[in-house]
C-alpha cells in the first residue's frame, strides 16, 4: 500500500473504521511479523506479533502521524513485546552493536546487498535475515526493508544512529554473502510461501468501551 493511501487508511482507522483498520493490518503485518522473527524463534513469533497488534489497536486512537511514523511506532511496540517475551523466558536481550568510529554513512557497496535482497522473495529474505546477529537483523529490517532513517531506527532499537548504521552495514554485507551462497547452491530455489501467509485474526480497532471490535 502506497504511503499516501496508508496514511488515509490510518486516519479512518483511528476514527473506528474497521475496514480501514483491516487495510492497515494487511499492509503492515507481514513485515512486522518478519521483524519479530529476527528476535523470537518458532511459533512464539506469531504470538508476540499478535500481542503487539492488540497493543497497537488499543493505542491507535492516540497515535498521530503519517505512514512512515506509524511503521516506526508499530515496530517499536513489537520490539518491546519481543523483549518482554525473551526476559520472561530468562533470555538476556542482545544490545545494539557498538558504533564504529568513522563509519557515518553506508558505503556505496551496500547497493549490491540491497539488489541481492530484491532478487529473492520477501519471505526468503526474512529467513536469511533471521540468521544474522539480532542487532544486525533488526537494523537491516528497519533501514533497508522498511526505509526508516537512522534516527528513527535508533529510537526503535534503543541505541545511537551511528550504531544503527554500523549494524546495517555489517548485516547487509553478510546478507549479500548469504544470498550469493544460496544462489550458487540452488539457483532456482524452492518458492516459499509469502511472509505472514498464515495470519492471526485481524484485531478490530478498540472501541470507546475499551473492547476490540470483532
Amino acid at each position: 500500500m502506497a504511503d499516501r493511501r496508508l496514511t488515509a487508511a490510518l486516519q479512518a482507522a483511528r476514527e473506528g473504521d474497521e475496514g480501514a483498520f483491516r487495510q492497515v493490518f494487511h499492509a503492515v503485518h507481514p513485515r512486522l511479523l518478519g521483524y519479530v522473527r529476527t528476535m523470537v524463534t518458532g511459533p512464539d513469533a506469531e504470538d508476540v506479533t499478535a500481542e503487539a497488534w492488540l497493543h497497537i489497536s488499543r493505542d491507535l486512537p492516540r497515535f498521530s502521524g503519517d505512514a512512515d511514523r506509524f511503521r516506526g511506532w508499530t515496530h517499536r511496540i513489537a520490539r518491546n513485546r519481543a523483549l518482554d517475551h525473551l526476559r520472561a523466558r530468562g533470555r538476556r536481550p542482545q544490545e545494539c552493536c557498538a558504533e564504529d568510529a568513522g563509519l557515518t554513512e553506508l558505503p556505496a557497496g551496500v547497493d549490491t546487498a540491497e539488489a541481492a535482497m530484491e532478487a529473492v522473495a520477501t519471505s526468503r529474505v526474512f529467513d536469511l535475515v533471521a540468521t544474522l546477529p539480532r542487532e544486525q537483523a533488526g537494523a537491516v529490517v528497519l533501514r533497508a526493508m522498511l526505509g526508516l532513517d537512522a534516527k528513527r531506527a535508533a529510537v526503535v532499537l534503543g541505541c545511537r544512529p551511528g550504531a544503527v548504521r554500523t549494524a546495517t552495514h555489517r548485516g547487509l554485507r553478510r546478507l549479500a554473502q548469504l544470498v550469493a551462497e544460496r544462489h550458487d547452491h540452488d539457483p532456482a530455489g524452492p518458492q516459499a510461501a509469502p511472509v505472514g501467509a498464515v495470519r492471526p485474526a485481524v484485531p478490530g480497532p478498540v472501541t470507546k468501551t475499551g473492547r476490540a471490535a470483532q
